[in-house]
């Protein structure tokens, strides 16, 4: 433990990123390099908790701008993270990886309620646990989830692992090759800003509760361990710069 910088934390994972290169559904490719990267972090002795997001199934927000009550497009979208981290669950496990997946809507028969105390015994005991179901709420982005779980199992920093882009610019760099990468930022500036880290709700949380969020690139192979090892890689953000 004495070379790892956290000893907990919570990995977002957004659903877009397990789509990989495609635009729907999960991609076999991106599930099996996640694992292998979980896997050798945990096995530095790192409690890892991960929160999934349901994007490349479904996105409530824009079913209900499309006329959908939003409230039922959000527990559409909840449904949609359960399938993702089964699916992860299942990529885990095959890379010998002991998890659990905990949903804030109980459905016993594929995973446990979740329950905060039962959750912290689980990262003691050396488990993988996905929350999934969002926050049981419509209304409430996976990324505010994110926020609320890491604070309740008090870990240490948020893990934002992005596809397609490594850290947080000034505007998108996809459309904008002169936008400037952030190495640090703090929670303030990311609002005042409107940055888009994570939504308003959630950088609150995390600043209220002093949460740090590393930004980065998932899908160059080993950047989940680089972060938790406190190498400089993607965008820090956090209350005291």
């Amino acid at each position: 433990m004495g070379a790892t910088k956290y000893k907990r934390v919570v990995l977002k994972l957004s659903g877009e990123a397990l789509a990989g290169s495609d635009d729907f559904g999960i991609s076999s490719e991106v599930l099996h390099s996640v694992a292998q990267q979980i896997r050798d972090v945990t096995a530095l002795g790192v409690q890892m908790a991960v929160v999934v997001g349901g994007g490349n199934i479904w996105r409530g927000a824009t079913a209900s701008a499309e006329g959908m009550d939003r409230a039922h497009a959000d527990y559409m979208g909840m449904l949609a993270t359960v399938l993702n981290a089964l699916a992860l669950q299942d990529a885990l496990e095959r890379a010998g990886v002991v998890t659990r997946v905990q949903t804030s809507i109980e459905m016993r028969q594929v995973a446990e309620p979740y329950i905060r105390r039962r959750a912290i015994r689980h990262l003691e005991k050396g488990r993988v646990v996905i929350f999934a179901g969002g926050t049981g709420n419509p209304f409430f982005t996976t990324d505010t989830t994110a926020a609320l779980r890491a604070a309740e199992i008090e870990a240490e920093v948020i893990l934002m692992a992005k596809s397609g882009v490594d850290g947080v610019y000034s505007a998108d760099p996809q459309k904008v090759p002169t936008a400037t990468k952030y190495e640090t930022l703090n929670f303030m500036t990311v609002l005042s800003l409107g940055l888009g880290v994570m939504d308003s709700t959630a950088t609150s949380l995390c600043m209220d509760n002093n949460i740090p969020i590393l930004v980065f690139s998932i899908t160059e192979a080993g950047n989940i361990r680089r972060a938790v090892l406190g190498e400089a890689i993607g965008t820090i953000v956090r209350r005291d710069e």
